[in-house]
């Protein structure tokens, strides 16, 4: 079985390597990965896969080496687990690797993986959709789902989570990110706020073509952006740099400030204490937990507007298929190099193990 393993120390060091699968366990499913996605998102699982968020732990690896976690499709092709069929289909958080052993619980739409490692753990990254009885899951957009649904599901809960604070004005670094796009793609819906896109000049021409923001500002001008208070920062880069000119640009404008992402995950993160507010960490596990409690509605709310976000998508996304670990292990140096075009979009799939 092959497994991708990358370097705790320097993300940028990653290759596949062939390990021998263990004999499953009693009560145990082992799922194939057929279909995944790599975007800047799974980057900000490696550059946080230490600490507080703990991504490396969901899928242990050798000492000094972790699995990142991807989203996609697999496929059951063993199982000791009763409830659990061979040939079941599965969307759900899987290594980047061939197969994932999982001790599943039935649940009503699929299972939730209950290996005591990944126990403490947000349950959202533990669940497993039967793709019959999953309401977000469309066959003709499979690719879209393991590219968008994650990220769209994020843009989505924290556009809600900016609408609580009245913003007239939501500014939005790292733009061209996919989870820029669809946190602005609802900010749209929900109206009310003038949306500030903030990216390099390499993705300028992008982000205005996207139709998605009001305005456009580049990082070198942010020291001079002029805003409607009260404003509402999204950081989705992570460049201490920028947030320090952001904050002390906006000065008592800015009344709210969000950190979602890293995808500058080399940059210098940290450092001096911000002027005026206090950046808050967004966790969706957390809130869209806390809103679901609230409003129960939202769910189906935000499942309509993700299938919706499919096709909708093809207007900034194309998917780039990568067939081969050579292909794969490109597609992440790319992606963590930052030289990746935001118009392209990665979905991987394995193919048969050369013999």
């Amino acid at each position: 079985m092959r497994e991708f393993h990358i370097s705790r120390r320097d993300i940028r060091t990653a290759q596949f390597v062939d390990v021998t699968s263990a004999p499953l366990a009693s009560g145990a499913a082992r799922l194939r990965l057929e279909l995944f996605a790599l975007t800047s998102n799974n980057v900000t699982y490696a550059a946080m896969g230490e600490g507080m968020l703990g991504y490396w732990d969901f899928f242990p690896a050798p000492e000094g080496l972790g699995k990142v976690p991807v989203w996609g499709f697999a496929t059951v092709t063993e199982s000791n687990a009763p409830d659990i069929a061979v040939g079941a289909r599965y969307y759900g958080y899987y290594p980047l690797a061939e197969t994932l052993d999982v001790i599943p619980r039935k649940t009503a739409t699929g299972f939730i993986d209950t290996a005591s490692h990944r126990a403490a753990k947000a349950v959202l990254y533990n669940v497993y959709t039967d793709i019959t009885a999953d309401p977000a899951y469309d066959s003709a957009y499979e690719a879209e789902q393991t590219l968008f649904r994650p990220l769209y599901a994020t843009g989505w809960w924290a556009a809600d989570f900016i609408k609580q604070g009245e913003a007239k004005s939501v500014i939005l670094s790292s733009a061209s990110s996919k989870t820029a796009l669809a946190t602005a793609h609802q900010l749209r819906k929900l109206g009310g706020a003038e949306i500030i896109g903030l990216t390099s000049p390499g993705n300028e021409a992008y982000v205005r073509e996207s139709g998605l923001y009001d305005r456009v500002a580049l990082y070198d001008g942010a020291a001079s952006l002029k805003v409607q208070a009260p404003a509402t920062y999204v950081d989705f880069l992570g460049r201490a740099e920028l947030n320090a000119i952001v904050h002390a640009t906006l000065g008592d404008a800015l009344t709210r400030s969000i950190i979602i992402g890293v995808t500058d995950w080399a940059s210098e993160r940290g450092g001096a204490p911000l002027p005026g507010p206090k950046p808050e960490f967004f966790f969706v596990p957390t809130y869209a937990a806390e809103r679901l409690k609230a409003d129960p509605q939202l769910g189906a709310a935000m499942i309509q507007d993700l299938r919706g976000f499919y096709p909708a998508s093809h207007a900034f996304v194309s998917a780039q298929h990568l067939k081969t670990d050579a292909e794969i292990e490109g597609g992440w140096r790319r992606l963590v190099a930052g030289n990746l075009p935001p118009r392209t979009g990665l979905v991987g799939s394995f193919q048969a193990a050369p013999t």
